[in-house]
């Protein structure tokens, strides 16, 4: 386990090689394709313990619309969506009208195919830093990689510019402590910060999240968190009164 004091020298460490080398991990993007289109997006369903709020589309496929519960939904008279008080945005899933259920089977696919190329990006930059303990660190750009899960036991700081990238492949859970923040400098921004999980992604109460979650299993925002991001999700994804906001 790391003592504060080594977390905060390696904290020094990274930024004091992103000073020097100026911009030395350069992770690429991850193409979401019309898994783009949703700030969340799920395979088998998306609850809410009112009330939530959520900025953007949300969908889910193959499942049908009956599995997107606690939102209240009411039909468009199209039936190509719904909508809910709770979401800014439209809500969509694979029993409406078309061209609703074809569109849905591309991002999902494209969820998919986003989740595989995050997991399978080769050589990392940083190999299980910290042991998976992130609670206190700052991130600079890059690869990272983990044989394990991750814990965020207290505020995580990720800097880099605007154009910067950060990849993160999570082999088990990311957990997320209550009333922890992952926080932004430099410029870096939301939409180019991918978390690839294999386990399930838990983001506690009132704890304030960043970045894009392809998750291979669910996520679970438990009361009062808050996400500047998206949720893709290849099992469920669970709110309970909380709040996503698309980047």
């Amino acid at each position: 386990m790391h003592t504060p004091f080594k977390k905060s020298a390696l904290s020094v460490a990274l930024l004091c090689a992103i000073t020097l080398s100026g911009s030395v991990w350069a992770a690429e993007s991850v193409l979401l394709g019309a898994a783009g289109n949703y700030a969340i997006l799920s395979k088998t369903g998306i609850s809410t313990v009112p009330q939530s709020a959520v900025t953007g589309n949300i969908a889910v496929s193959p499942a049908a619309s009956t599995y997107v519960t606690g939102f209240a939904l009411t039909a468009d008279p199209t039936n190509v969506f719904s909508r809910s008080t709770q979401v800014v945005g439209k809500v969509y899933a694979a029993s409406y009208a078309a061209p609703t259920p074809s569109n849905l089977t591309t991002a999902v696919l494209d969820m998919q195919t986003a989740y595989v190329d995050a997991a399978g990006r080769p050589t990392p930059d940083f190999l299980n830093l910290g042991s998976g303990a992130l609670g206190g660190l700052t991130l600079v750009p890059g690869l990272y990689k983990w044989g394990s899960g991750i814990t965020m036991t207290d505020d995580v700081t990720l800097s880099g510019g605007s154009r910067d990238v950060w990849v993160f492949q999570i082999s088990g859970n990311l957990i997320m402590s209550g009333a922890k923040r992952i926080n932004l400098s430099g410029g870096a921004q939301a939409k180019n910060i991918f978390w690839q999980v294999a386990g399930q992604t838990t983001i506690g109460a009132g704890a304030h999240f960043e970045g894009v979650v392809l998750s291979k299993t669910g996520i679970t925002m438990m009361t009062g968190a808050s996400m500047n991001g998206r949720a893709l999700a290849q099992t469920a994804v669970v709110l309970q009164s909380a709040t996503v906001t698309q980047p």
